[in-house]
């Protein structure tokens, strides 16, 4: 089964910790792997930040929130065991715990008041956040990802508007931000130089020109296939090169991208959606908007020597 959400953790990590004894995270983590019966892909699977796991990240924040009723504590750093608070709670036999229950409690309703800017005589909407399953990481992370799709639909609706000449210009920007073609000048004096059939332009691997890698760019709206890419591996063996790229505002059929998976040169495809997301990676064609900076405890400040 998929890792539940945060607050399915509620019920089953304050049973785990029924026994009264101080227990560490690790523990913990096993023993709720264990209660839904994670697989190890699901013990794997990363939030979009790729720094966690989405079993960890729920698994702590289940704690924060059962901590913040007050029915576990922390008796020492990275270990909780349960309270007395929590042992009556469970002597109420709860069929389920979700923050709808916890609320009972003053001190976690304001906790979970404070953090929750939703006009609260509205009591629909009250309730929607009550019953949200993700946790503040995965709900940030969300909507850093849904802002960053939206900017790639402009980014590439921008290239397809502009003229075959700017894309050009485009992907030598973009590849020497990436380290490679040593400086813009140099680049630009390689691209659209060669007159070779199938190939746009060579670059440089590294700023010593020790290697050169010769591309084709298309400003395409469709499939490029097999044959387009057949010619450009047939110029870069008339060239005798090692390496190509061919980048397209389109994307590539299967057939295309088993051919270059199969061939001696290496040939790198990159289609609009992967050109867009290299663009907002190193700042090509974007500004930054605004920064967020989210801070965490840190651990090792609190250690007396």
């Amino acid at each position: 089964m998929a890792v539940p959400d945060f607050q399915s953790f509620f019920l089953p990590l304050l049973r785990f910790a029924a026994d009264g004894e101080t227990h560490d995270t690790k523990e913990a983590h096993v023993a709720m792997a264990d209660h839904f019966g994670l697989t190890d892909d699901d013990l794997r699977e990363m939030l979009p930040s790729g720094r966690q796991t989405v079993f960890k990240n729920r698994v702590g924040w289940a704690k924060v929130y059962l901590r913040k009723a007050l029915l576990l504590e922390s008796p020492k750093r990275g270990s909780f065991r349960i309270t007395e608070r929590g042992k009556k709670l469970l002597a109420e036999n709860p069929e389920s715990l979700r923050v709808k229950h916890l609320k009972r409690y003053a001190e976690f309703s304001e906790f979970h008041t404070s953090g929750n800017s939703q006009d609260k005589s509205e009591e629909a909407a009250d309730t929607s956040y009550e019953e949200r399953t993700s946790t503040p990481e995965e709900i940030f992370q969300s909507a850093h990802q849904e802002l960053r799709d939206s900017l790639a639909d402009e980014l590439l609706s921008s290239v397809l508007n502009n003229t075959p000449e700017f894309f050009e210009d485009l992907v030598v920007k973009l590849l020497v931000k990436m380290g490679y073609g040593g400086s813009i000048k140099d680049a630009g004096r390689a691209i659209g130089r060669s007159g070779d059939e199938g190939i746009d332009g060579i670059i440089k691997e590294d700023k010593l020109g020790l290697d050169a890698i010769y591309i084709q760019a298309k400003r395409w709206q469709g499939s490029v296939g097999r044959p387009e890419i057949q010619k450009f591996v047939g110029a870069l063996h008339g060239k005798r090169a090692k390496k190509g790229v061919f980048i397209t505002t389109g994307n590539f059929t299967k057939d295309a991208e088993h051919y270059v998976s199969t061939i001696d040169p290496k040939v790198v495809l990159i289609d609009g959606v992967r050109l867009v997301e290299l663009m907002i990676n190193y700042n090509l064609g974007v500004s930054i908007a605004d920064t967020y900076e989210i801070k965490k405890l840190d651990s090792d400040f609190f250690i007396e020597e």
